[in-house]
């Protein structure tokens, strides 16, 4: 079992220092709690039941979801340095990247979030930006995926580990797993001799750091995951494997998977 991958249980939360690198947190906090964003901007995703902030004298109702197959997301993104307080009667994700900026409060509606469908055939996928590139966050980006039972995502397999834009970026990213049953994961960088494949199931975290990464859902179970990253760039750019970058061609020819998007 590599360290890269927390299985659901073992973690509460990723810090900077838990995950040896510069900038991006995450956790998931079931119930009422507070706290303050200390060095880092965050967004509040929550990912069942109803959720309300209060944050510097202001009340925020995110409203909620029954899971997050129910519906489509909200969020809350707070600046660094702001005590906040969230009433939830679920779980709520907290992304979070260190920062030197303090910039303004903003709630993320449901209609407010972009929805992608990316890829044709069984590497058909859903995406919703919650924090995307030309938000007016200084590091955080924020994205949760759906991929129908059966499918691949993050396909090809791509990797953020160096800087050469505007084609790649540096980008620390955590995927957050949810899902009745199970899929595979495959992380694999041969510039730092790493090749993990394993079966990830409902709550398990992997840490990507480098390398290359994709994802296949078992048959007969979809599944869901949140991605946090952050970086010094206001960038997604990724580059694919080049063994397998041809397969975006091979597209043209095909129709999107009529299941997605799931979530609307």
């Amino acid at each position: 079992m590599s360290e890269l991958l927390l299985r659901a249980g073992d973690w509460t939360h990723v810090t900077p220092e838990s995950a040896g690198w510069d900038y991006l947190y995450f956790g998931v906090r079931a119930g009422a709690f507070e706290s303050n964003t200390g060095d880092g901007e965050i967004a509040l995703v929550p990912l069942s039941g109803k959720c309300a902030v209060e944050a510097d004298d202001v009340f925020y109702d995110l409203g909620g979801r029954d899971d997050v197959f129910a519906g489509m997301p909200s969020a809350l993104y707070l600046p660094r340095d702001t005590a906040y307080r969230v009433h939830a009667d679920g779980e709520v994700a907290i992304c979070g990247a260190r920062c030197e900026q303090k910039r303004e409060p903003v709630l993320i509606r449901p209609e407010d979030v972009e929805v992608e469908v990316r890829g044709a055939g069984n590497a058909t996928r859903q995406i919703n930006h919650i924090v995307k590139p030309e938000f007016p966050a200084e590091r955080l980006l924020v994205v949760e995926v759906f991929t129908p039972s059966g499918n691949w995502s993050s396909y090809p397999p791509h990797k953020h580990d160096e800087d050469h834009p505007p084609g790649e970026v540096v980008l620390e990213e955590t995927y957050y797993f949810r899902t009745n049953g199970w899929a595979v994961q495959r992380l694999y960088s041969p510039r730092h001799g790493l090749d993990l494949t394993e079966t990830v199931r409902d709550g398990d975290l992997l840490l990507v750091p480098y390398g290359y990464h994709t994802t296949a859902a078992a048959h007969g179970y979809d599944l869901y995951y949140l991605n946090a990253l952050a970086g010094d760039r206001r960038s997604m750019a990724a580059a694919d494997d080049p063994d397998l970058a041809w397969i975006r061609g091979a597209w043209a020819d095909l129709e999107p998977d009529p299941r997605v998007p799931l979530v609307r």
